[in-house]
């Protein structure tokens, strides 16, 4: 703070063209080394404990405000106030009580009789408000009274300048001094959330004035209009709409703050110190026109007073959700557990432990991990991204059942030693398995004597893979043995972890009751698969090919046979069409590469070889339609891809197949379908996708809608409320 209140104090004696200059440079920089937060800060999304939903069902909540700087702009907010009647919204506006005016009684009046709202915004707008307790307190004196004389209940301090725990000092129902994420602001901390939280006065003692218990804080998740237009200088409104869009599709709060000194009613700006009045226009067209009907429209103080109502009101657990507390980070509520990871496969190459075990050791646990090691050149031990990783010396190979049940049991005893050795130097608060095998769990044994919860993480069902492997029948010896291991297993562990709604329907039919299940999704990492609006277009230029993309493991199973017959087909209808493929060479592969060259299918397929997360991303990002071209059988029918989610994050269209564990989050017109194993159709629905760009851009939108409900960082918070729930945690909850 004293940074800025070096720079508050010489402020007044800069001009205001090098101020500007300073500030512009500094913002450039800043723009091109917080690309990664701004302004979309992953994680974000993350709705409060309990959330059930803004009033009557609305998407999403708009809140318009407005902060009255200087003369200029109450001179100008009789305009704006126009402006938004005359498109239907109300607003909230924040006047300087000893700025530089003097705020008319009538305008307070005839706003308000006009259904907007009055605030105060700081006491005197010079960056000195929080310069110390003492004078914050002789200041918050003067604001409760004009609190008081305007009938408000909203508070938002100058330049975002924020210590939250000092506002329980004004008799305010809310305050709007803080954002989700804004690193231009001489305070940049943001508090990472599109939703209002409460500041409880419990947790800094009782409120100076003996009456608040806390308030609601309401962050802005859109740039401000300065920020944007006249720091940035951005031409159009179109980073607005874009986070407005992302906001919509997670059911936030849109929260912006519109200045009235900046705008320009009259002709165009003038030297960059004005933007024009259209850009709020486009912006609120844009709502009306996209939203219509789907968003709430409260002033800031019913937003609050809706949000106080719905927190004291009961409220379940819904969806994995936690709380966002002010003052304290979502994370750590785990900090200083231990705990033990296993896994029959390799790491960080495997994404669903991977993920699991970052976001155990990001809440503060720490993590040792046993995998096995993929070749020499892997290190034996060592530590990636805070996991303690330990590799085994143990191949891996797709063969036949011996070999399977050979390679499975000497991993689980290696494991099961390295786990009892380890426990008797460190306590184990938790052991996360993950199959197969499902006796991998028994490696926890020791752990578990000695008070350690154990958690199951069944990626497949077992007897339904080796099925579909092997080809073996429902009554074989060996199907009837993985299921009686499946049994033995899940009641071993403490709780069960599985992928989706398919895979808990058939362990609990069979293995053990529902409520032991907790379904945590294979989303992707949305760190990684950052949201992109759909822009579905396909160009018809001579020359310019038209991309399927395959990625994925190349076994029979997925289907990549399926998919270059359908392009067989399709080629005689787009001959641009061409088949990209990214993943491992496999046995299955090379044969299915031998007949494609055998009907002459050489140039159609183009093999890119395995590819990593970030190549992954840019395949997808250069093909114009994803496909999951898996085969029919017992597997693919209960299978939820994660590609499908990887293809829609990044608003690309995907052919999906028609299969219940599909059909268990998307709907009939939530994606393109295809008859499992049907190559005739599958062709016909790519030909569908070229002939139909403006339809299939809406199919997209319906399925990032789905994606949004189940982005990694809500599986995520899912996973971590689970294990809360076993091991107990370190901190309390709001």
């Amino acid at each position: 703070m004293l940074r800025n209140q070096i720079y508050f104090g010489l402020k007044p004696v800069l001009p205001v063209a090098l101020r500007r200059a300073i500030r512009q440079r500094m913002a450039a920089r800043i723009r091109q080394r917080t690309q990664e937060i701004w302004p979309i800060f992953p994680g974000s999304e993350q709705p409060p404990d309990g959330w059930s939903g803004w009033p009557g069902g609305r998407r999403f909540a708009v809140v318009l405000t407005h902060d009255v700087e200087r003369q200029k702009g109450l001179d100008n907010c009789r305009q704006l106030m126009q402006l938004e009647c005359e498109m239907g919204f109300k607003s909230t506006f924040n006047f300087v009580p000893e700025g530089d005016y003097q705020t008319p009684a009538e305008l307070r009046q005839e706003l308000l009789e006009k259904g907007f709202e009055v605030g105060v915004h700081d006491l005197r707008h010079d960056g000195l408000l929080f310069h110390s307790r003492k004078s914050f307190s002789r200041k918050a004196a003067q604001i409760n009274h004009y609190l008081k004389e305007w009938n408000a209940t909203g508070f938002r301090s100058g330049f975002m300048l924020h210590k939250l725990h000092w506002l329980h000092e004004l008799n305010i129902r809310y305050d709007m001094s803080t954002f989700d994420t804004d690193p231009f602001e001489p305070q940049p901390e943001g508090y990472h959330t599109i939703f209002p939280f409460w500041v409880d006065a419990s947790r800094n003692g009782a409120s100076r004035n003996g009456t608040a218990q806390g308030y609601v804080e309401l962050p802005y998740t859109l740039p401000q209009d300065s920020t944007l237009f006249l720091l940035l200088g951005e031409p159009t409104p179109e980073i607005w709409l874009r986070k407005l869009d992302w906001i919509a599709a997670h059911g936030g709060m849109v929260l912006v703050n519109i200045h009235p000194d900046y705008i320009e009613f009259n002709g165009t700006s003038r030297s960059g110190r004005r933007y024009p009045a259209q850009h709020v226009r486009d912006f609120l067209s844009y709502l009306s026109n996209r939203y219509a009907g789907q968003f709430w429209n409260p002033s800031a103080g019913e937003v609050a007073a809706w949000y106080c109502d719905w927190r004291s009101s009961p409220k379940p657990r819904k969806n994995g959700a936690r709380s966002h507390v002010a003052d304290s980070s979502a994370r750590g509520l785990l900090a200083g557990k231990r705990a033990a990871v296993v896994l029959f496969s390799h790491y960080p190459a495997d994404p669903r432990p991977r993920r699991a075990a970052e976001a155990l050791v990001a809440d503060g646990v720490t993590v040792d991990l046993i995998c096995l090691q993929a070749d020499r050149s892997e290190p034996r031990r060592e530590v990636v991204n805070g996991v303690n990783v330990t590799r085994i010396p143990l191949k891996r190979r797709r063969s036949g059942k011996l070999r399977y049940a050979w390679q499975y049991s000497a991993f689980v005893a290696i494991s099961l030693g390295h786990l009892a050795l380890r426990s008797l130097t460190r306590r184990y608060h938790l052991v996360h398995v993950h199959n197969m095998p499902d006796v991998l769990v028994f490696s926890a044994l020791i752990p578990k004597l000695l008070g350690a919860k154990v958690v199951l993480d069944l990626h497949d069902p077992m007897p339904e893979l080796m099925q579909t492997i092997f080809n073996l029948p429902a009554d074989s010896v060996a199907v009837r043995s993985l299921k009686a291991m499946e049994k033995t297993s899940i009641r071993f562990a403490d709780v069960v972890v599985t992928v989706n709604e398919a895979c808990k329907r058939i362990y609990s039919s069979r293995s053990c009751p529902p409520e032991k299940i907790r379904v945590v999704i294979n989303s992707p990492d949305d760190n990684v698969f950052k949201l992109r609006q759909p822009t579905v277009t396909f160009s018809r230029e001579p020359g310019r090919e038209f991309q399927v993309l395959y990625h994925g493991s190349l076994v029979h199973r997925n289907g990549f046979d399926l998919a270059v017959e359908a392009m067989q087909t399709v080629r005689k209808v787009i001959p641009t069409a061409v088949l990209v493929v990214c993943g491992a060479k496999t046995p299955f592969f090379d044969a299915v590469m031998h007949s494609a060259r055998e009907r002459g299918l050489v140039d159609t397929v183009r093999y890119l070889g395995p590819q990593n997360l970030q190549q992954i991303v840019e395949a997808i990002d250069r093909c114009d339609l994803g496909i999951v071209p898996n085969h029919r059988n017992l597997f693919t029918e209960i299978n939820t891809p994660t590609r499908i989610f990887e293809y829609l994050a990044l608003g690309k269209p995907v052919i999906a197949p028609r299969a219940r564990g599909i059909l268990d989050y998307f709907g009939e017109n939530d994606l393109i379908y295809f008859e499992l194993g049907d190559s005739c159709d599958l062709a016909r629905q790519i030909e569908y996708a070229y002939d139909h760009p403006e339809e299939v851009q809406e199919i997209v939108e319906r399925g990032q809608q789905v994606y949004c409900r189940h982005t990694w960082t809500r599986e995520r918070a899912g996973l971590l409320d689970t294990v809360v729930a076993l091991v107990g945690s370190n901190n309390n909850r709001e």
